[in-house]
């Protein structure tokens, strides 16, 4: 079947009545595709597909999986939200000459301008309502992902994978947690180079008669894991900085190339570093401990 939305339930259900399932990307199958597209033409693009001995296929998450998975999901999805409200709040408040610092801080400050009575008075009662609308929205999604965050939390505890991914750095428990439950069978890639191509932490090709022309990250794979590992990898690279005698490696890189350049081949590191670890069992050791033990 391709793997498309609903794919994982119908493999299971199918699974259940003795038959093999094997989940192929549309993209894959598109290929063999002959002409017009229809349901006849898909399904016999399929089952030329899947005879194909280089035909790549998607494993199958478990139902506890996708479970997780959509905290993650719900997570990002209200934490985009709030965002949007936040700008939405400090354009309004902006076009009254009402500013205040980026960050938490002066996020409550604009918010006490709306809250407070005395300073309420100042303000239109068209746009008082308007803005408290928007306060009440955002109280409402801090905790609501607050709770998000503990259902994670206690995920991420009850998982051995995931508190081994966890000592990685640059891999939080956000991070351990997408990984452990987005990988099914960390066999499935041959090494921690597939797994970090697979994210798409890797030059895209576009070679030919020899010449090897390398571009930007190839962006294949899953966008989600790929953000975090980049995020986290930034914090890595600040951390560097600040610290230049515990990671030589980074400096090295920092000296010779662009700072979000550097923090891609960290995240690319860290990838590779989490397949070891998810393969080959363990924890992350710090290169200097390694070599003393």
């Amino acid at each position: 079947m391709e793997a498309c939305g609903t794919a994982h339930h119908w493999a299971r259900e199918v699974s259940k009545l003795g038959h093999t399932v094997r989940l192929m990307p549309p993209s894959y199958v598109k290929g063999y595709v002959k002409r017009s597209k229809n349901d006849a033409a898909d399904a016999a693009a399929i089952c030329e597909a899947v005879t194909r001995p280089s035909m790549r296929f998607v494993p199958i998450k478990s139902a506890d999986q996708q479970a997780l998975l959509m905290l993650h999901r719900t997570r990002d999805l209200l934490i985009r939200q709030r965002t949007q409200l936040i700008n939405a709040l400090r354009a309004h408040l902006a076009e009254f000459g009402l500013v205040a610092a980026t960050g938490r801080e002066g996020l409550a400050q604009l918010a006490a301008i709306i809250t407070d009575e005395i300073n309420r008075e100042a303000l239109p009662s068209a746009m008082k309502q308007a803005l408290q609308a928007l306060v009440d929205q955002l109280a409402a999604l801090e905790l609501q992902i607050g709770t998000l965050d503990r259902a994670i939390h206690a995920h991420h505890r009850a998982n051995d994978m995931s508190c081994r991914l966890e000592t990685v750095p640059g891999i939080g428990v956000i991070g351990a947690t997408a990984i452990a439950s987005t990988v099914t069978d960390p066999s499935d890639f041959k090494s921690g180079r597939d797994f970090a191509a697979w994210i798409g932490l890797v030059p895209r090709q576009h070679s030919t008669g020899g010449k090897e022309r390398l571009g930007g990250i190839s962006k294949q794979g899953d966008r989600y894991l790929r953000r975090l590992l980049v995020i986290g990898a930034t914090v890595v690279v600040r951390h560097a900085r600040q610290q230049p005698q515990k990671h030589p490696w980074i400096i090295r890189l920092l000296a010779k190339k662009p700072a979000k350049l550097v923090a891609v081949a960290v995240a690319n590191k860290m990838a590779r570093i989490a397949w070891a670890i998810m393969a080959k069992g363990g924890y992350y050791r710090a290169p200097e401990l390694a070599a003393a033990a």
